[in-house]
């Protein structure tokens, strides 16, 4: 995935929000940017959404906001650790 990431470190950003779950801005971006991960669409947001595997190992959903199609310029609402398949 060719885009930029918005990484919001400010207390309440995203980057907060994925460390209370136990993740990095790294392991995100592990799976995010991956290009064999196919894109699906949340069950329950309907936003766009990835499953993988970190390079630390952990299987991890990431979900995020399209703020910009060109450039492409993406938001993760959120990532969290869930079940392999």
């Amino acid at each position: 995935m060719d885009a930029t990431i918005i990484w919001d470190d400010e207390p309440g950003g995203n980057v907060e929000h994925i460390a209370l779950n136990g993740l990095t801005p790294d392991e995100v971006d592990s799976v995010l940017l991956d290009p064999d991960i196919p894109t699906v669409a949340s069950r329950s947001t309907g936003r766009p959404c990835k499953f993988g595997w970190t390079d630390s190992g952990k299987h991890i959903i990431v979900v995020w906001d399209e703020e910009s199609d060109n450039p492409r310029v993406i938001y993760p609402v959120t990532a969290y650790e869930v079940s392999p398949p």
